[in-house]
């Protein structure tokens, strides 16, 4: 059996990265573009990021965006960091099939059923539409991607190290936050990182769960789109690229110290 990459191999990775980078690197570019023709090239300028920030609705859009994608990554990540304790922990408990499907729902349910349904269910309700009910199904929606995330470290977690925090005496709860959580912090990280992206991409959900004065940039964007688009949106555009590109890199950094800190512990722990 051959070893290594194969010539298919390598052309198949270069086409596929080529496929998905590119244009996100076209855009890039042309954000420095100077003409107001976003595909004619006529040298460089920051002219339209200056443009950018003297946008008014574009600032609120992305402001509004941010706040969501926050409050909706940390609270779906708490939910979904219990749904999967519970999953994982409990075993066979009365309602875990009904539990289990309503958290794993949105994962296979199209995002135009989700959205409808959450907005015939405030209309029901009652709910003024904005802000709130925004984050609201953005939890709903990201909530199964944390659970998931976090359910797949749970599998392999060895309780041996639990059983014998409560043996010396440490209570349950505190055995939580004392072993559990920093072991499996780093699947933690990446559900509540997968969770902000997801909010801070989602268009169709926050189309039919929004009201007045809660318009996210996703939608902005959209509706300036159709218009035609502007060299603008290709700076909004990067800027949003930078900042998940930094979130990415520091939780890589926090989920390898953690990593490394747990591996020197369980060394220092077999040399004791």
């Amino acid at each position: 059996m051959r070893k290594g990459l194969s010539w298919f191999n390598v052309t198949s990775i270069t086409l596929g990265f080529a496929f998905l980078y590119i244009p996100i690197i076209l855009l890039v570019i042309y954000s420095f573009n100077a003409s107001r023709m976003v595909t004619v090239w006529a040298g460089f300028s920051t002219h339209w990021y200056v443009q950018l920030f003297q946008n008014e609705q574009l600032l609120d859009a992305a402001w509004v965006t941010l706040r969501v994608a926050f409050l909706t990554a940390t609270i779906a990540t708490v939910l979904g960091t219990l749904a999967a304790i519970a999953l994982t922990r409990y075993g066979r408990f009365f309602g875990r099939t009904l539990f289990s499907g309503m958290v794993y729902a949105p994962l296979v349910m199209p995002e135009v059923i989700t959205g409808l349904s959450l907005l015939l269910l405030f209309v029901a309700v009652g709910i003024d539409r904005g802000f709130w009910t925004i984050t609201l199904a953005h939890i709903t929606f990201t909530l199964c991607f944390v659970s998931v995330v976090v359910q797949s470290r749970l599998v392999t977690f060895d309780r041996s190290l639990e059983e014998a925090a409560l043996d010396l005496g440490c209570p349950p709860f505190k055995t939580f936050f004392v072993v559990t959580l920093p072991i499996i912090l780093p699947a933690v990280i990446s559900g509540w990182m997968l969770a902000f992206t997801l909010s801070l991409d989602d268009l169709v959900i926050a189309s039919f769960t929004t009201g007045p004065g809660a318009t996210t940039l996703p939608m902005r964007i959209y509706s300036q789109v159709r218009l035609g688009v502007t060299p603008e949106i290709n700076a909004a555009c990067t800027i949003l690229i930078a900042i998940v590109t930094v979130v990415v890199i520091f939780a890589s950094i926090m989920t390898k110290r953690q990593e490394i800190e747990r591996e020197k512990a369980e060394r220092l722990a077999a040399a004791g």
